[in-house]
């Protein structure tokens, strides 16, 4: 693993992943390997998780294609260094903010969307310059055997490696100094990251769960409302990490909510669920049994049927749900839907307050007043009204956590934001030492009124601006050579 890295740090230092040209080169090859391997990568996605191929190319594929187009149309002006205002103390230098790249960086990949959840932040890393260790997760084997074979044939094989593995392989690569992480997964295994990573003082970048609430207020159309959560909770089999994890409702609505979703889900999959193209499966059996067990002792209102040879678990809805149940302590990551009443909107925020801040946050109500108090008076990774998951798929927003469901975001600009340095620059002449005498010892109290006069006072580089400028300048190289001449 040591040399390995070392050997990435070294072409890294060459400079060959630095230019724009590069760069653009290297994502166009990464839209070739997509368009051209598609089936083969459908293919082992479908493998893992039994999604369809129009599953498979919606939820995962069409996002990687996104981004790439993005970063190939916006990465010219990304890369660009940014003026910033200067005081009159600067006022002929040149300030600016340079992206830089941070160096060597290990991504380490979720199972749920095996393909989109590696693939998309390595797209933010190359776009800033860095050299990648791309690590996908070993639970979902397929996939991950997929990109260790085609990012080699596509990619500077000096500056992007992929290393598959488990635990083992996992733990020596969090042994070596990297100059970003980002990690997408647990809280658990996130809070090992954050643990390796703080031994070389390594930022991270943390994406990973909890339970995201879903406020229904009473002043809505239910309908639209559980056809919403209905596609958001049951997509992929409720392994998506910013699913709707529970319902906090009047417990009026309750029986509504469940006759409302049953006739969603027969619009959706059909009479049998089970023989669905559109239904996957849960990912393993160790996973089947943990979501299995959370089922014990609930009332099911609608499904919870099993079968462990197929690791099928049937879209499942809990009424009336004790918040102090094992359903309600950790994340689902299932298809199960716990429904809690609650009083009111006020009930609801304490609810959610009382609790680990989540990924997400989704409240429907016809009254923007509600939603606006939800999102005022909670803390969430990422907030959508009236639907669920979109916000996820709009580039422009940062998608990340807080708290315990995760720290730094990414996403378009943002993911080239997140694997950058934001260099600030100033620029000096060595002419005009007169001026440079105010911060030069002695000190006294005129210079100390000086240097706030010029300190204090910014200006933009426009044309009103620069004529201040040069009248500053001369007013200023006047007084300074009467006072200290």
């Amino acid at each position: 693993m040591e040399r390995e890295v070392q050997r990435l740090r070294q072409a890294f230092r060459s400079g060959r992943s630095r230019p724009l040209r590069f760069r653009l080169q290297q994502l166009e090859a990464m839209r070739r390997m997509v368009q051209e391997h598609e089936k083969d990568i459908l293919a082992a996605i479908a493998a893992d998780l039994c999604k369809s191929e129009f599953n498979a190319y919606s939820h995962e594929v069409i996002a990687v294609l996104g981004e790439i187009d993005l970063m190939l149309g916006s990465l010219s002006e990304w890369v660009t260094a940014k003026p910033v205002k200067k005081n009159l103390l600067t006022m002929m230098d040149e300030a600016y903010v340079q992206p830089e790249p941070l160096g060597v960086v290990l991504i380490i990949g979720a199972w749920n969307y095996p393909f989109v959840l590696t693939i998309q932040p390595m797209l933010g890393a190359i776009a800033a310059g860095n050299a990648v260790v791309l690590k996908p997760s070993e639970i979902s084997e397929n996939t991950a055997k997929i990109l260790a074979k085609l990012l080699p044939q596509y990619l500077d094989q000096d500056l992007y490696t992929v290393i598959n593995g488990g635990v083992e392989e996992t733990t020596e690569l969090l042994k070596q100094r990297f100059d970003h992480i980002l990690y997408t997964g647990s809280t658990t295994v996130g809070k090992i990251v954050m643990e390796a990573a703080a031994k070389h003082l390594t930022p991270v970048t943390l994406e990973l769960g909890g339970k995201s609430p879903c406020y229904i207020d009473k002043d809505c159309d239910l309908d639209i409302v559980c056809r919403r959560i209905t596609w958001g909770k049951f997509m992929n089999c409720g392994q998506t990490c910013i699913a709707p994890d529970y319902i906090l409702c009047e417990a009026s609505l309750q029986n509504q909510i469940v006759q409302k979703v049953k006739e969603t889900l027969k619009e959706f999959y059909g009479e049998n669920i089970k023989e669905s193209p559109d239904y996957e499966r849960i990912i393993n059996l160790h996973h089947f049994k943990r979501v299995q067990s959370l089922l014990e002792g609930q009332k099911i209102a609608l499904g919870g049927e099993t079968d462990e040879a197929t690791r099928y678990i049937a879209p499942t809805i809990l009424t009336d749900v004790d918040p102090e149940t094992k359903v309600m302590q950790e994340e689902i990551f299932g298809p199960i839907l716990p429904i809690v009443p609650v009083k009111n909107a006020d009930e609801a925020i304490n609810f959610i307050n009382d609790r680990e801040k989540p990924l997400a946050l989704y409240v429907f109500s016809h009254n923007s007043k509600v939603i606006k108090q939800m999102i005022d008076e909670t803390s969430s990774g990422g907030v959508t009204g009236n639907d669920v998951i979109m916000h996820f798929a709009l580039t422009s927003l940062p998608f990340g956590g807080v708290g315990s469901s995760g720290m730094g975001a990414y996403h378009g600009k943002h993911s080239f934001d997140t694997f950058s340095h934001q260099r600030p620059c100033l620029l000096k002449s060595l002419k005009r030492e007169g001026a440079h005498k105010l911060r030069y010892p002695p000190n006294s109290q005129s210079k100390v009124d000086w240097a706030k006069f010029f300190l204090l006072k910014q200006f933009n580089k426009g044309k009103l601006g620069l004529l201040l400028f040069v009248f500053m300048g001369v007013v200023t190289a006047v007084l300074v050579k009467a006072v200290y001449y």
